[in-house]
């Protein structure tokens, strides 16, 4: 398929700036992707589509407050810096993103925190934007990511185009997040609330997790050419213990509904499911690209958000969801006045 062929006019408007009050409380709309019938519900309701024994595949990584605003050395020019990973905890070592990048060069030192009390020097360029920072610290690695995590701000999405609020700490989070590494929350499993997820276990309706720690280029790096076969994704680090194996692939011969809860989750389920339909553990890293058409063999079912025009998000839910369907379902929440982004409305794509 064609990068124009998920282009789509949406409203500013549309683009939801904060999350619903209660997480649960969110709309969903329900799409049946061998048809195409579409359902008018509340995210609460998602339940009502699933029975005992089913299972739920969730993300339980953690996004870490990864945007710093700093001044460069001798100048005081303002530079705001993207956390990216970690490369070496003893050394503190970073992998970043640094915007105005025409300012920092290899030597230069950036200056952190309202006393400046932490300083890293530029020691490599990675890419136009991207540099290594070396953060100049004595103390133990433990130590050195409390102070660095306290200057840094949840990293917002920059199409919200607003500033970060003390509120956005617990809602830019799932309440299950516990594997730091994130820089992009998993925007489907901010949904579910502790009482959506209390009623799946009276239910008996069964969930695990898996680790992707979602980066920049999966949701927001911009898509630059026509033909999809030569974009190249940016490789995200993932996890799939051998315990949720098990019991996925045993739901998956029960024949029960087998339900990703984000992207970032059918995106890691396809990079390691097996030719016959299993799930495989693994621990490392992956750049898969999926977009129509797209033969999916494990889940059933998928929970994500409405993803913005031409991103590879879209692109994913369409190949799972089949294209048309999908491109109506949107249309379809426009004229309804669905939110989009992060904090938006959620869709529910199931057989």
């Amino acid at each position: 398929m064609k990068l124009s062929q998920f282009k789509f006019n949406l409203p500013d408007e549309l683009i939801a700036k904060h999350p619903a009050t209660h997480r649960d409380e969110s709309r969903l709309l329900v799409v049946r992707r061998k048809c195409g019938s579409l359902e008018h519900r509340t995210f609460k309701d998602i339940l009502e589509y699933f029975n005992s024994g089913d299972f739920f595949i969730f993300n339980n990584t953690k996004v870490f407050p990864a945007r710093l605003y700093g001044n460069k050395e001798k100048t005081g020019a303002k530079i705001e810096v993207f956390l990216l990973r970690e490369l070496n905890p003893e050394h503190h070592l970073w992998d970043v993103l640094v915007n105005p990048a025409r300012k920092i060069r290899i030597g230069n030192k950036l200056y952190f925190g309202e006393n400046e009390e932490l300083v890293a020097e530029v020691i490599d360029n990675t890419t136009s934007r991207g540099r290594t920072l070396r953060f100049l610290y004595d103390g133990s690695s433990e130590e050195f990511k409390n102070e660095l995590f306290s200057i840094g701000e949840m990293p917002l999405p920059d199409y919200l185009n607003r500033a970060v609020e003390p509120e956005d700490a617990e809602n830019y989070q799932t309440i299950f997040a516990s594997e730091e590494g994130a820089v992009v929350a998993p925007a489907a499993g901010l949904h579910f609330s502790r009482e959506l997820m209390k009623r799946m276990e009276i239910n008996d309706i069964k969930f695990d997790f898996l680790t992707v720690h979602n980066g920049l280029g999966t949701a927001y790096r911009m898509i630059d050419v026509e033909d999809l076969t030569k974009h190249k994704m940016e490789s995200e680090q993932m996890k799939i213990s051998a315990a949720l194996c098990e019991k996925v692939n045993k739901a998956k011969d029960a024949n029960k509904n087998i339900c990703a809860v984000g992207t970032s989750v059918l995106r890691a389920i396809e990079s390691t499911v097996s030719t016959d339909g299993h799930l495989k553990p693994r621990d490392g890293w992956t750049n898969k690209f999926i977009f129509p058409p797209y033969n999916f063999t494990l889940n059933n079912s998928l929970v994500t958000t409405f993803h913005l025009p031409y991103s590879a998000l879209l692109m994913l839910t369409c190949a799972f969801g089949n294209y048309d369907h999908v491109m109506k379902a949107y249309h379809e929440a426009i004229k309804e006045g669905y939110r989009f982004g992060t904090y938006g409305d959620a869709m529910l794509i199931i057989d």
